[in-house]
Parts: C-alpha cells; sequence; structure tokens
C-alpha cells in the first residue's frame, strides 16, 4: 500500500527556488514550472534567493516553510551555494524531497555531489516533468528512476509563464519573455548547440501576454530568445508591436544573429527611438579556423557590414561578445580579431572567458588542444595547447579591466587614447602595468582609477600629459564627481597618504 508524502492531513507543500545572480534578476524557469502545476498550483510557491546570500539563512528560510518538497534550479553560478543548502537541509530535515534541475544539473550526472544529494534530478525541460514528479510522489509512490527523462512535448502543450511575475518583479527586477526556445546552430562552446531545431511560441498568444505585461507597467522585457532575427516576419511583428505603443519607456533586448539583417527587418529597426534598443550579437571568434574548429557558420564580412550599419544609421545600442581560450585561438588571432572589432566599433565589446558548460560538445577537442579547465565553477578554461596558464591570467585581468575601463562608459573620451592604433598590445600593457602598481582587479574607486589612467597614459603608454589630461578631464566632469581631479599622485604617494591617516586614527584614540 502506497503512503502519502503528506503526515496528519497536512496540506502538500512545494517550493520552487533557485538563487539568481543579483536581486534584479528574476527566474523565468520557475514561473514555468508554476505555470504548468495545475492542481498543484495552489499548494506550490516561488521564493527567489540570490547568490550574495548565506547558505544556512536560505536553508533556515525554506525550512520556515515546512515544504514537503523543493525543487532547485541549479545553474553555473549557483550551483556550488545550492550544494552547501541541500546539505544542510539534509541534515536537519532529510524526509524534505529535493529535486534538481537545470543547465547544470542535467548532465555528467555520476560526476557531482549535488547528485548524489538530491533526491530526484530532472533532464533537461521540465515545464510539465516537474508537476508529474510531484504528484507521484504526494500519491505515494516513487518514480522508478533518480534521473526522470521528460517527455517529448509541443510548445503549444505548455502554459506561459508571465502572470507569475509578481508587483514587486514588474517595479524592480528585470522581466524576461521568449518568443521561441531552441537554436538551429551548433557552436560547440554552448548548450544550445544539443538542440535539433528553433520552436516558435503561438505568436499571437504570445503577444497577448506582453500586452498584459505591458498594462502591468512593465516597459523592460529582455528577450531570451538565441536566435530572435532567424524568422522575419515574426521579429518584425514583435517590434512592431512595440512599435505601435510609441511609448519612450520601452527598453527591449534581443540576440540577434550577425549576419542576417535582410532590408525589411533594418527598416523596422531604424523607426526605434534612441535608448529602446539593445542587440547582443555573439561574434565569439573572427578567425575562420577556430570557427571552423567549433562549429560557428558566421560570414564576417557581412556580420562587420551589419555592425557598421546599425551603428550609423540607428540608435540600437550594440554589445557584441569575444571569447578568450577557444581551441586554435592564440594571443595573435585573438589580437587580430579584437583589433578588427575596436575598428567595427560597437558600443560594447564583452571579452569572455571560455567555460566547459557540462554536456557542450567543446570536450572532444580536449586532447588535441590540451584545454585544462578549473574543476570549479564556473569552469573556466586554465590553459591550452596554444596559451599557457600565466598568460591565461593576464587575459583574465585584460577582460576585467577591459569592462571596469572600455565597457563601462565612464572614459568614453580617453577610450581611443588608450586604445590607439593596437588596441590588443596597448592594453595589454595597461593591464600588466595595473595589476603589477596595485595586485587588485576590483572595487577600484573612480578617483583612483583616474589616477591610475593617468599615469600609465602618460608613463606607460608614451602619451602627451596635455592630450592625456584634457581628455580625462572630460570624463572627469561628466562622471558627476565633485572637486578637481589630481591625476598626478603616484601610487606610492597615495599609499604613504592612507598610511598617514591610519597612523593619525590612531593617535586620536591614544589621546
Amino acid at each position: 500500500m502506497n503512503t502519502p508524502l503528506t503526515k496528519h492531513n497536512k496540506t502538500p507543500s512545494i517550493i520552487l527556488t533557485t538563487l539568481n545572480a543579483r536581486y534584479i534578476h528574476s527566474s523565468l524557469g520557475l514561473r514555468y514550472l508554476m505555470a504548468n502545476m495545475e492542481e498543484l498550483r495552489p499548494h506550490t510557491q516561488i521564493i527567489e534567493y540570490n547568490i550574495n546570500s548565506r547558505a544556512l539563512d536560505i536553508a533556515e528560510d525554506l525550512l520556515s516553510h515546512q515544504p514537503d518538497i523543493i525543487g532547485f534550479g541549479v545553474y553555473i553560478w549557483n550551483t556550488e551555494q545550492i550544494l552547501q543548502i541541500i546539505k544542510l537541509i539534509k541534515t536537519i530535515n532529510p524526509e524534505i524531497i529535493i529535486i534538481i534541475g537545470g543547465p547544470e544539473a542535467s548532465y555528467e550526472h555520476d560526476q557531482q555531489e549535488i547528485t548524489r544529494l538530491a533526491d530526484y534530478v530532472i533532464n533537461g525541460t521540465a515545464d510539465k516533468a516537474f508537476r508529474e514528479t510531484c504528484k507521484t510522489l504526494l500519491s505515494g509512490s516513487r518514480p522508478f528512476n533518480k534521473i526522470i527523462q521528460p517527455l517529448p512535448f509541443v510548445l503549444d502543450d505548455i502554459k506561459l509563464p508571465y502572470d507569475y511575475y509578481n508587483d514587486e518583479d514588474v517595479a524592480n527586477r528585470i522581466v524576461y519573455v521568449e518568443a521561441s526556445r531552441g537554436c538551429p546552430f551548433k557552436c560547440e562552446f554552448c548548450l544550445s548547440a544539443l538542440d535539433k531545431t528553433v520552436y516558435p511560441f503561438n505568436l499571437d498568444l504570445f503577444l497577448d501576454e506582453m500586452e498584459k505585461l505591458y498594462q502591468r507597467g512593465v516597459r523592460h522585457f529582455k528577450f531570451v530568445d538565441r536566435t530572435f532575427n532567424l524568422k522575419i516576419e515574426s521579429s518584425i511583428k514583435i517590434m512592431e508591436f512595440f512599435l505601435n505603443k510609441n511609448d519612450e519607456a520601452l527598453f527591449l533586448h534581443f540576440e540577434l544573429i550577425p549576419d542576417h539583417l535582410p532590408e525589411k527587418l533594418k527598416a523596422t529597426i531604424e523607426r526605434f527611438p534612441p535608448h529602446s534598443l539593445q542587440f547582443e550579437i555573439g561574434i565569439q571568434s573572427l578567425d575562420p579556423h577556430v570557427q571552423h574548429l567549433i562549429s560557428r557558420k558566421q560570414n564576417n564580412n557581412r556580420t562587420a557590414d551589419n555592425i557598421k550599419w546599425l551603428k550609423e544609421h540607428t540608435h540600437a545600442h550594440i554589445h557584441a561578445d569575444l571569447i578568450i581560450g577557444l581551441p586554435g585561438e592564440d594571443l595573435s588571432t585573438f589580437a587580430r580579431g579584437l583589433n578588427t572589432l575596436v575598428n567595427i566599433d560597437p558600443d560594447e565589446i564583452q571579452i569572455g572567458i571560455l567555460k566547459r558548460l557540462r554536456g557542450t560538445p567543446i570536450i572532444r577537442h580536449t586532447q588535441k588542444y590540451d584545454l585544462r579547465f578549473n574543476p570549479q565553477p564556473p569552469y573556466n578554461i586554465l590553459s591550452n595547447q596554444d596559451i599557457d596558464f600565466n598568460t591565461m591570467q593576464r587575459l583574465n585581468r585584460f577582460a576585467r579591466y577591459w569592462d571596469i575601463i572600455i565597457n563601462n562608459g565612464r572614459f568614453k573620451n580617453s577610450k581611443d587614447l588608450i586604445l590607439g592604433d593596437n588596441p590588443f598590445e596597448n592594453f595589454l600593457t595597461l593591464t600588466d602595468w595595473l595589476f603589477k602598481e596595485t595586485g587588485q582587479t576590483h572595487k577600484f574607486s573612480l578617483d583612483r582609477l583616474f589616477r591610475l589612467l593617468y599615469i600609465a597614459m602618460t608613463t606607460i603608454l608614451n602619451i602627451d600629459t596635455k592630450t592625456t589630461e584634457d581628455k580625462l578631464l572630460l570624463d572627469f566632469n561628466a562622471s558627476g564627481m565633485k572637486g578637481l581631479p589630481k591625476f598626478n599622485i603616484t601610487p606610492r604617494a597615495e599609499a604613504e597618504t592612507k598610511q598617514l591617516q591610519g597612523s593619525q586614527r590612531q593617535q586620536r584614540h591614544i589621546h
């Protein structure tokens, strides 16, 4: 005879949870699960945390709700903390059923402690499988296998999640939406390489949901579609929907295929006002050999022409991505790609470090290209055949400094001076000097960063003092900082000043 999971006629309690990277993020995946809980929906709640919270505090809060089942969404940025939370929960109340899912939990189960500790693991898309698993458990039965493989379904069979963004989400968080799932491309560093094709949602139903979100006050829509501009007719219809709002507060984020921008779509993009569009464009590498190795199909000339056209003819903010550490990419080919992309001039160039996402085909190159990845999340590459560990560490710092100096927007007037005619070489020189002088890559105060850049530009990059001061002063004034900049304070003088201040503080206590 089956024994129900709940005891003493207690109402069943199910929690859907995850740890987001920041408070302003929200989990679209949890809301899909909630929307498809059907008769179990009244017994289910979403509780989101962020990675800045302590595992012990999260475990305490989850336990206070007296759940029967907890479903965790596991991702590369939260897997370590969720593991600690599960350990705590299982120590305090081992009867609580733990179900995990998400990209980080769906592959290489035999290599993960989190899989061993969880009661059940749902592979891949859990929109319907989570509810079915909970229903089985609450009836007193147990799924036959610990690793649950969801049955195939079509998107028309699932309920859309957008009603489960609450008022706090609408007011304070990024609202994620998707008009399609999947990706037709096979880039080996990406989990989308495992997709067979792209599956669109019913467009009329999707736009009805967007209308409801808009009426509730949502003005920032972040589309998670991997290939928003794959089907141009749908792309235009979605854009026309938002254009017809004639609302200057709207902000839309799309991920574009870089070499697919036909004239009909261009004509629609041109109509958007300033500050309303952001396009994320994955370049990843501009070296044809590397592109071939990772199964990435991309017309580089057309990509360059399209980005230049967007810059010249639209108000869209263009965010382009490059990856350090791909197989076959050495320092010279990456430098050439970065310099080319700087000349193409997107608004931001996001420099990422290759990560070995579980399940991705990139591992087929491990032996030939001697790919060595960090065994701990985020599984970033440590070295390969072409880039040794010390050089990879320099490039990690390069990417971090690039983000806070070039991408940040605070040094818009000084940027071209810093990068000069050889952006990669100049910025690597700056990177090495900054780290040698400071020993840090984070927590620079803005006034200190101005002083460091002044010293580096005038002494290391050999830029004329007057020109450097003029450009940095423009950036300083635009930053809103008060007072006059003190660009020529040396790092040693700054350290001596801090030492003196510390001494004065001690003297005040003594007297």
